[in-house]
């Protein structure tokens, strides 16, 4: 038993840190520290106001009362009764002093509260008498100094006794806030408790978990973020699986070829002139593995942060000129002409002259694949009026429908959606495409050419700028 006693004992510890760190635990905790900061305010608003309310109405009694007392005395100096009148008094808290020329029968009253009484003036207002602090009301009797003071103790017990009430009020307000913060607790802490269990099911594979869209407004927005992020993985996962299939069938194919023809080149099948067409097209299928490959690779580290670029002032005009001088002659194998459109005089941009080849290679390996024989290609560059360089690529080929067009960029999309129905590769050139035009800094756009086909639009800077990076 004495080895599991530290071990339950941290139990105890982290169990009892992640519940002082809950919401509920907190709110009931800003719930009694609200109770007890309104019951504290509550009360120096309160007893001031309670005492200053008492105190008048005491001032306004012993008012009366030094009234009706002058008035008593002035028709009769010891009236009948006087002593009723001094014992219903003292049951009051309300002492008498009576001024015979000045002279007041006992001590204790100020010295201003003589003055005005002495000289014929009523007094109405506070001070200290015998040394506690009063009321004090001055009536005279009549000009020779005679006058009547009735003093009663201010009301300093107040504070006491709304102190001593105080508790009360506050374990109520801290019952409270402790139920108030029990409530909101539980009810703000429904909603994160249902996103930490849904976040736990799609980190476990689990792509249909949604969650209920319920109020406040921000747990209505984490839900919907939540129930997007669960539709996004889902949708991406399933392009993934498309894009990996569309992969495997793209290497799955050259692979049987070689391995075909190389299994008839061992097994002695094909040899003369077939071997040499046997390694021709053992060496056709090799480069477009290659290819693959090399486009693969390129996007894997595409959104790289050392992903390699150069770029500088370069000619767009002379890229778009060495590059027409490099296809042409396939293109003229293929039956497809080529065209180049330049202003006659150099493009300027700021761009990796190298990635920008890549960008215009890889479009037209697209179109020409795709180009029917006696279809154009057009290769064009020219200055941007709102400033920049535009390159462009039309041809003349099937072109693209709207639905297309929004995407034309994704893996494999064009691929799996015209799959059998017209030649095409492995979805991955113009996704390539469009992540280098996008770390060069510059935009992409696909649209429908005058030629009847495709047409990409690339704008490129013109001036230095900073990189892109992956987000």
């Amino acid at each position: 038993m004495a080895d599991l006693t530290v071990p339950l004992q941290v139990i105890r510890e982290r169990t009892g840190r992640r519940v002082a760190r809950t919401l509920t635990s907190r709110a009931v905790l800003v719930g009694c520290v609200v109770a007890l900061v309104s019951v504290l305010v509550t009360a120096l608003v309160a007893i001031p106001l309670a005492a200053r309310a008492v105190e008048e109405r005491t001032r306004e009694s012993l008012a009366t009362e030094a009234t009706v007392v002058a008035a008593a005395l002035r028709a009769t100096p010891r009236p009948a009764g006087d002593q009723k009148l001094l014992d219903a008094l003292r049951k009051r808290d309300i002492s008498l002093f009576v001024l015979r020329r000045g002279v007041p029968d006992q001590p204790g009253l100020p010295p201003q509260v003589l003055r005005q009484a002495a000289a014929g003036e009523a007094f109405s207002g506070r001070g200290v008498v015998a040394g506690v602090p009063s009321l004090v009301e001055a009536r005279a009797l009549n000009n020779n100094g005679n006058a009547v003071v009735l003093t009663h103790p201010r009301a300093t017990g107040v504070w006491r006794d709304v102190g001593q009430n105080l508790w009360l009020a506050l374990l109520a307000g801290l019952a409270a806030g402790v139920l108030a913060g029990a409530l909101l607790g539980r009810r703000l802490a429904r909603p994160i408790r249902n996103a930490a269990t849904a976040a736990v099911r799609l980190r476990g594979g689990d792509r249909q978990v949604r969650l209920p869209i319920e109020q406040p407004q921000e747990a209505a927005d984490l839900a919907h973020a939540l129930n997007g992020l669960a539709q996004a993985l889902s949708t991406s996962e399933g392009r993934q699986r498309d894009f990996l299939l569309s992969v495997s069938h793209e290497l799955r194919t050259p692979l049987t070829t070689i391995r075909g023809y190389a299994e008839a080149l061992a097994d002695g099948v094909i040899d003369g002139s077939g071997a040499a067409i046997a390694g021709r097209t053992v060496l056709d299928e090799a480069s477009r593995l290659d290819r693959l490959v090399t486009d693969l690779l390129a996007l894997a580290r595409l959104d790289a942060v050392d992903f390699p670029l150069t770029p500088l002032p370069v000619d767009l005009a002379a890229i778009v000129t060495e590059t027409a001088q490099t296809w042409r002659p396939r293109c003229a194998a293929a039956g497809v002409s080529l065209g180049v459109e330049l202003p006659g005089h150099p493009v300027a941009a700021f761009t990796d002259p190298g990635r920008t080849r890549q960008i215009l290679d890889g479009l037209l390996e697209n179109a020409l694949r795709i180009v029917p024989s006696g279809a154009p290609i057009v290769l064009s560059a020219r200055p941007d009026p709102a400033g920049g360089a535009v390159l462009e690529v039309r041809d003349g080929g099937p072109g693209f429908t709207d639905d297309d067009l929004r995407v034309v960029f994704e893996r494999g999309a064009l691929r799996q959606r015209y799959e059998g129905i017209r030649k095409g590769g492995s979805g991955l050139g113009l996704s390539l495409v469009h992540g280098l035009v996008r770390r060069l800094g510059g935009r992409i756009e696909a649209g429908h050419a005058p030629e009847g086909g495709a047409r990409f639009t690339i704008w490129l800077p013109q001036q230095p700028y900073q990189p892109l990076t992956p987000a």
